[in-house]
């Protein structure tokens, strides 16, 4: 079967061969994106290499029901918005191929979770449902099999007294927090941490003014006394993440690739180093779409290492327009 080729591509000539097989299986299964390769006159024939594949506006995991099985959604995870808008919602036929994805993804990048305590700092995910963020965090937070293991709301003295108890005594340490709260942590408390790995998962949910990402780190690196602030790069329509140990340099787990659109010509793929559309490759997602044109801005490396620099204006109403399915 497909999916248990996923978790042990172990070459380059391996994903591609298994994408072009998860590309032909979700025309033949998923009607949405069916209709939208249909609109492109791209038939599975057309399409010989990754590049040739069509990538789904990410919009319509707000507006459809993305699947490629015939299973019922035992999940469905939705994205976080502004009161009264449509939010995505990425719909999960099978968790274990999400906790596969995840678990094997973290032990590609920083071992086997075990060896952490797993501090979450993450209080705006934690106030709604839904959050495939919070979903995960919890699982490796159970799965780190540490008592201090936990997730932390406003209690910033008890988060602070445990991540300077834990790193003065040698144990790695996992930090995980959204951007605003790890700023309202150093606000109040300054660290000189050894044994942490600091990670952002990215913006201020409406807490705080919006910064530029080598700013945040800067600020970061300082308030917490560390050389690099780590990131995850991952969003609800995706069931795996890519990791940046520093510098906002992205690297991708083995089954899953980024490239990038040209900003004018939404059907381009471009070449490396060049500043484009960030589009993904997720063959975890073979129950939904694995191939997804996102809303972010990027640039790739000619390693295949990424770096994001922001975000489309007007993100809901440019891209492709073959929005109107």
């Amino acid at each position: 079967m497909l999916q248990e080729q996923i978790f042990n591509i172990k070459s380059a000539a391996a994903f591609n061969t298994l994408a072009l097989a998860i590309f032909k299986f979700q025309f033949e299964n998923n009607k949405v994106y069916r209709s939208f390769c249909d609109l492109l006159y791209k038939h599975p024939s057309d399409v010989k290499t990754v590049e040739d594949i069509p990538f789904l506006p990410i919009e319509f995991f707000k507006t459809r029901t993305i699947l490629s099985s015939a299973e019922k959604p035992v999940i469905s995870f939705s994205s976080s918005g502004t009161t009264g808008s449509v939010t995505s919602k990425h719909h999960v036929t099978d968790l274990s191929i999400y906790e596969k994805s995840y678990l094997n993804g973290f032990k590609q990048f920083y071992n086997a979770i075990e060896d952490y305590v797993v501090l979450a700092l993450l209080p705006s995910y934690l106030e709604r449902e839904g959050s495939s963020l919070i979903y995960m965090v919890d699982d490796l937070i159970k799965k780190s099999k540490h008592p201090e293991s936990g997730f932390y709301l406003d209690n910033l003295d008890e988060i602070t007294e445990k991540l300077i108890a834990l790193d003065q005594s040698g144990q790695k340490v996992l930090l995980i927090g959204v951007s605003f709260a790890l700023l309202d942590l150093i606000e109040q408390y300054q660290f000189k941490l050894d044994n942490t790995i600091v990670m952002e998962t990215g913006g201020m949910k409406g807490r705080r003014k919006e910064i530029i990402r080598p700013e945040l780190h800067q600020l970061l690196k300082e308030g917490f006394g560390v050389s690099e602030i780590h990131s995850e790069y991952g969003m609800t329509e995706l069931l795996s993440q890519a990791y940046s140990k520093g510098n906002g340099i992205f690297e991708c787990p083995s089954w899953m690739k980024v490239l990038t659109r040209d900003t004018e010509d939404p059907l381009s793929i471009q070449k490396a180093n060049k500043t484009g559309g960030i589009n993904v490759i997720d063959l975890a997602n073979i129950n939904s779409c694995s191939f997804i044109a996102t809303q972010d801005l990027g640039k790739i490396d000619a390693d295949g290492s990424f770096e994001v620099l922001g975000r489309f204006d007007n993100s809901d109403i440019r891209g492709c327009n073959l929005m109107a399915l």
